[in-house]
């Protein structure tokens, strides 16, 4: 029997017994995309052989020790992204644009007086933005499936006695008690029930089966989903040249993650015997979180033309926090009725710990002079090793096991070059990252193109660069009950300028 909770604040903390992370989670904090400054973007991020870059450190920190004199960088963007959203036979269209400070860094050189072998020595700081997390899509069609299956699903096995408050007890204070000792599976059976959308088979207040009050038919479903956020990473670099042809580094970076996220479900249906004909459901997610990682990167000149340069980044250490927030809103044309159950709860669930892939970087590239040159990196990540920690939790056991069967080993290629003129340099680049997804439906693999061009005035020197990034998703609705795929394709597009300085 649940004891009687009274509660007087509006919002309530609860601490959920039940995970709420999954495989979208970890692929999401996992995942990096292409930023930096202009001309590192123009080149599609091929510098882990070349450096001279204040975001060259992000592939490959010996490249810090390339640079002659030392150098500042600040970077902006303006990031437009378009969804096509396919769902039954339904397709929507949205479009979102961000301007915001891409990147920030400085390189110091100091070179060595005497007859040390190391001839040079740097030491940098870059903050960079490593993945935006602004988006939006809608996926609305006309479906057989109801969204009553999820509340079905986490129902079954649930006592009718979880689901029904005292007298002096509010759903308000019900729903904090069941976040707090029963789990978030409890928390949804509650709303399925007090919507009107699940009933139990028996009054019995011991009853643990449910059915659903909506009848088979066709439902119009649609699903709106938008996000904010950006995970960021500030590097402390070191590195040094040695006898002028091999250069050493090591980078020490700290992470941040800000995602907010709301999701709003609506649901329609005109089937015969429906008690329950409309249903809006609205999901909150805030999550903050902290990092750590290192890596360490050698680049070697081979010939005054041709380098080499491998680099190997540990994975990511990270803390995260979640805090969650939920309602429901249902209407039955048999009984003219709009119920509304709308808990004023927090859910805070417990911190957790997820660990991320390390990478491995080989680089190529051939400078030809003053002229130009050509640059190829190839990476390799391995996303089944991405872990939630403590691994003997049993519900991050079930989650672990699930990335391992479904994400893998991903390699990524990338090609840049560039071409000067006098003062001007022309740049372009290309990258193809394979699909994480073992079965490369979940996500697809990904081509992305780039085209820049700087200007140097000695000292100063301004950049621009276009990059434009396409590939496709197929997006679950819900990870329980309604599991219908939206079929996403999306394309981003940026406009970077950098202005560098030298010191």
């Amino acid at each position: 029997m649940k004891k009687i909770l009274t509660f007087t604040l509006l919002a309530i903390i609860t601490f959920c017994d039940l995970k709420a992370q999954d495989i979208t989670d970890a692929f999401r904090y996992s995942h990096t995309d292409l930023k930096g400054t202009a001309r590192f973007q123009a080149m599609s991020g091929a510098f882990g052989a070349l450096g001279g870059d204040i975001s060259a450190i992000s592939i490959n920190p010996a490249s810090s020790a390339v640079f002659i004199n030392s150098a500042a960088t600040l970077t902006f963007s303006d990031i437009s992204k378009e969804n096509t959203t396919t769902y039954f036979s339904g397709i929507n269209n949205a479009e979102h644009s961000d301007f915001n400070l891409n990147q920030a860094g400085i390189a110091l050189i100091f070179n060595s007086n005497g007859d040390s072998e190391f001839t040079k020595f740097s030491f940098g700081v870059n903050y960079a933005e490593e993945n935006n997390f602004d988006d939006s899509f809608k996926a609305a069609g006309l479906s057989n499936n109801s969204i009553d299956q999820y509340f079905l699903s986490y129902a079954q096995g649930v006592p009718l006695d979880l689901l029904i408050p005292y007298d002096d007890e509010s759903i308000d204070d019900l729903y904090a008690y069941l976040g707090e000792n029963e789990g978030y599976g409890a928390q949804q059976a509650l709303l399925g029930y007090q919507g009107f959308i699940i009933n139990p088979e028996s009054d019995d207040i011991e009853n643990t089966k449910y059915y659903s009050s909506l009848s088979p038919g066709q439902f119009q479903n649609s699903y709106n989903y938008i996000s904010t956020g950006l995970n960021g990473k500030i590097s402390f670099n070191f590195a040094a040249e040695f006898q002028k042809k091999l250069y050493l580094g090591i980078n020490l970076n700290s992470h941040f993650i800000n995602y907010d996220r709301t999701t709003r479900y609506f649901e329609s249906n005109a089937n015969t015997g429906s008690e329950t004909n409309e249903i809006s459901f609205v999901n909150s997610l805030s999550t903050d979180g902290d990092g750590f990682s290192a890596q360490i990167g050698g680049i070697y000149k081979i010939t005054d033309k041709f380098r080499i340069g491998a680099t190997y980044d540990t994975p990511t250490w990270y803390n995260i926090r979640e805090e969650a927030s939920q309602s429901l809103r249902t209407y039955s044309d048999v009984y003219d009725e709009s119920v509304i159950v709308n808990p004023d709860v927090i859910n805070v669930y417990p911190e957790y710990k997820l660990r991320t892939p390390g990478k491995i970087t080989g680089s190529a590239a051939l400078v030809l002079g003053g002229q130009g040159l050509i640059s190829v990196d190839y990476s390799y990540k391995d996303y089944g090793n991405t872990e939630f920690q403590p691994t003997d939790d049993a519900d991050f056991i079930i989650q672990n096991n699930i990335i391992a069967k479904n994400l893998k080993g991903a390699s990524s290629i990338k090609v840049g070059g560039e071409y000067r003129i006098d003062n001007w340099s022309l740049r372009g680049g290309y990258r193809y990252e394979e699909s994480p997804y073992k079965d490369g439906v979940t996500m697809s693999d990904l081509d992305g193109y780039s085209a820049g061009i700087g200007y140097s005035f000695g000292a100063f020197k301004i950049d621009a660069a276009y990059t434009n990034t396409q590939y496709s998703e197929s997006r679950s609705l819900y990870q329980v009950g309604l599991t219908n795929t939206a079929a996403i394709d999306r394309e981003f597009s940026s406009l970077v300028f950098s202005l560098s300085f030298g010191l």
